[in-house]
């Protein structure tokens, strides 16, 4: 009973961890985005997500970096950073890391089938989304 309780209070702590970064790199997103956005309006370009998730690549990169070759963080900031602050930040970040990760592997064929992939599904996912939407009659004019 007592490592079951101590595994789930390790879990809760986890989660705390992942939520309180999320937090973070979401509010993050938000004032950059904002301060972007309100440059760049008149553009037909989404110049503040281009950015946010350029940086977001930039960080994971540098972060990603410190661990393999310094061992820099502990596991428990890992995950704050990592999946908290900058899955918070911009998911494009571990897309743009798995997809580096595997070319660094050499895995060519298997990152340009993920990259290709995820963008097209992704782009499709959200074009059925919103067509479902239009089939219920929920969408307004």
């Amino acid at each position: 009973m007592l490592k079951n309780t101590f595994v789930s209070d390790m879990r809760v702590g986890q989660a705390l961890l992942v939520g309180l970064g999320g937090f973070i790199g979401s509010i993050a997103r938000f004032k950059m985005s904002g301060a972007i956005l309100h440059r760049s309006e008149a553009w037909n370009f989404p110049l503040s997500t281009f950015a946010v998730n350029v940086l977001g690549c930039l960080v994971i990169g540098v972060l990603a970096a410190l661990v393999e070759h310094h061992d820099f963080f502990s596991p428990a900031t890992r995950l704050f950073l990592f999946t908290g602050v900058l899955g918070g930040f911009t998911t494009f970040s571990a897309f743009a890391y798995e997809g580096a990760f595997l070319i660094r592997r050499g895995l060519f064929s298997v990152a340009t089938i993920y990259a290709f992939l995820s963008v097209l599904i992704g782009l499709l996912a959200v074009w059925a989304g919103m067509k479902l939407v239009g089939l219920f009659g929920l969408h307004h004019h």
